[in-house]
């Protein structure tokens, strides 16, 4: 195929799933960072090329006009594939002029940003009779008395912007489990600049998160999906999937799909979903609106959701396919998921005889590939030069 596929961002294991999902297609991928630094995704021996943009966030106009450029110097126009919030922004801002020269799955400019913006998200997903968790404005009068008769202590503080949060905090939101503790949350947050909200906390262990991942072609329908149930997270409890599985679970695809439709969400998309340990219903967490951190585990099912847009995109669409049945095949974060097996253990929440268990499912792993070593090889490297570093300091 002419059309070349540019993935934004392989200095993480979801810009590598994206350049093996489509090279191993035969599809010329080029690898767009800012810097060589630590882009071990460019290494696959599916990359075909790697091309050093302007920084996309210090020189945002730099770097929509180099896209633009290279575009506009192929034969065909490329498929753009963003790997990270911050390249979905960009894209959706400047949306109208990129699809001048790119093909882009998303049709209409901002509804990325209303998904991605918490503030928005919420009371979007409430009007269309999704079930979010009880949330309360700062702003808010009253908002002791509020918080302690509507959403209960210990209480959520979470950022409108949570890859901004996460980039200062280390962490997607605080935990206040007082007064004291929320006046601080909210505190440190208005002097970092965040918008914050605050929210009931959904009651259930990590393995109540669940995700719908689906994608809508440019007409509308759900033509692919899965369903997934999270079994361990980094940081744990409030963190990103690091052991996760696929799971059939139909309600979910109920909720979801009518939510997307009624949207007029074009592309991939995920809702991530709790279920509430104490009445069984589930609550709209958040929605990630480009690949998430599992691809690998959606490929390993059938579900090759960078081909099946690159496809649609090239008005080739691949045939429907949903998966419903227990295929019992996880994926796996193997570094970041020792330092929250340590953590779990430490914290009680799970035993070694429950992980030992765990080990012994069929995988697909985020980074390590027999068939393709070399990105295995560079990441490892890398987090030797960390621990070296490290151990200098001291």
């Amino acid at each position: 195929m002419k059309n070349k596929a540019v993935v934004l961002g392989s200095n993480y294991y979801i810009g590598l799933s994206v350049i093996r999902c489509l090279g191993s297609q035969g599809i010329h991928t080029v690898a767009v960072d800012y810097s060589t630094d630590g882009t071990y995704g460019a290494r696959s021996k599916y990359c075909s090329e790697q091309l050093i943009a302007p920084h996309y966030k210090k020189e945002t106009e730099a770097f929509v006009q180099f896209l633009k450029d290279y575009a506009k110097a192929q034969d065909e126009p490329p498929v753009l594939f963003p790997c990270h919030d911050a390249y979905v922004e960009v894209i959706d801002t400047h949306l109208e002029t990129l699809k001048e020269d790119f093909l882009i799955a998303q049709t209409e400019p901002g509804i990325q940003m209303r998904l991605m913006d918490k503030m928005q998200l919420y009371p979007l997903a409430a009007s269309l009779g999704v079930r979010v968790p009880e949330t309360l404005s700062p702003d808010e009068p009253n908002l002791m008395e509020r918080v302690a008769a509507e959403i209960k202590y210990p209480c959520a503080v979470k950022p409108a912007d949570s890859p901004a949060f996460m980039s200062v905090f280390h962490k997607k939101l605080f935990i206040a489990d007082s007064p004291e503790a929320l006046t601080d949350a909210l505190k440190r947050s208005k002097e970092a600049g965040f918008e914050m909200m605050v929210q009931r906390i959904i009651p259930g262990f990590d393995d109540h998160m669940h995700t719908f991942d689906a994608y809508m072609d440019q007409q509308g329908e759900i033509t692919h999906w899965a369903t997934f149930q999270k079994y361990r997270q980094y940081p744990i409890n409030f963190g990103a999937s690091v052991y996760t599985g696929q799971k059939y679970f139909p309600e979910l695809y109920d909720i979801g799909a009518p939510f997307f439709k009624k949207l007029g969400y074009r592309g991939f998309a995920e809702i991530e979903f709790k279920k509430d340990a104490e009445n069984g219903a589930f609550y709209l967490i958040e929605v990630n609106v480009r690949t998430t951190n599992f691809n690998t585990l959606l490929n390993k099912i059938g579900l090759n959701m960078p081909y099946i847009a690159y496809c649609d995109l090239l008005g080739k669409p691949l045939p429907p396919k949903a998966v419903i049945e227990d295929l019992n095949i996880v994926f796996q974060y193997g570094f970041e998921d020792l330092l929250a097996i340590r953590d779990y253990i430490k914290a009680g929440q799970l035993t070694a005889s429950q992980v030992f268990r765990s080990l012994f499912v069929k995988k697909a792993p985020s980074i390590w590939d027999w068939n393709d070593p070399a990105p295995g090889f560079m990441f490892t490297g890398m987090l030797l030069d960390k621990v070296f570093a490290k151990f200098k300091r001291r």
